[in-house]
């Protein structure tokens, strides 16, 4: 998954960043609100934790901003105590979730998956190409019904290779999935990842296939 973090606290946000990364997944940071509505407006995200108080421009303006665009990404909004109109007008423009600041980390992270389940659920059920199934709910890829053990950056680029079934990904969408966007890691990661992933699904009727210069697509075999 792919989360946006949304908080000028730098100090905080990149210990938020580091316990989703810790779990395999790709993470954003921003810090102004401006900046970030920008990107939220251009990018794909999976989740976006969002604090309210930023400077350029508030994570409520951004948030009905977003809605009003019709973006969909489940948002979690971080509030100030005792802030409840904040909440309230969070709720009412479209947050999924809040959470009072200070809060401890596993309830973020609780709440996070919470979210992220149950918009993958409305999202799909299961992917299936050839003999390999990915279960958007449990986030589980197996072949012929046995799962596969994949070391969590594995795992993501699966994640988005089935997800994308029969489209070409760049490069740089496989990265910014597991890294986030920015992420100074050499493209040359994504060629390991995908070498390793072949091996994998060797004999489960799919093929990971290059397209030379543009990507990677997942398709089934014949």
């Amino acid at each position: 998954m792919r989360i946006a973090i949304v908080e000028d606290n730098k100090p905080l946000a990149d210990g938020i960043a580091m316990a989703f990364e810790a779990d395999g997944h790709g993470v954003d940071r921003l810090h102004d609100g401006v900046e970030a509505e920008n990107f939220l407006m251009r990018e794909h995200a999976d989740l976006i934790i969002l604090d309210i108080n930023l400077p350029g421009k508030s994570g409520l303006e951004i948030l009905k901003n977003l809605r009003n665009r019709k973006v969909q990404t489940p948002v979690l909004l971080l509030t100030a105590r005792g802030a409840v109109d904040d909440k309230i007008m969070g709720l009412d423009f479209g947050a999924d979730d809040y959470l009072t600041k200070p809060f401890d980390l596993s309830e973020l992270k609780a709440r996070a998956r919470a979210l992220m389940r149950r918009t993958t659920k409305q999202i799909s059920e299961t992917i299936s190409v050839g003999r390999l199934e990915f279960d958007g709910g449990s986030r589980i890829l197996s072949m012929d019904g046995r799962d596969l053990e994949l070391p969590r950056r594995e795992y993501a680029v699966a994640e988005i290779l089935m997800q994308g079934k029969g489209r070409i990904l760049s490069k740089i969408q496989i990265l910014e999935h597991l890294y986030g966007a920015g992420a100074e890691t050499d493209e040359a990661a994504v060629e390991l990842y995908i070498h390793r992933l072949r091996k994998r699904i060797a004999g489960s009727g799919v093929e990971i296939k290059t397209a030379r210069g543009l990507g990677y697509c997942l398709r089934e075999i014949g």
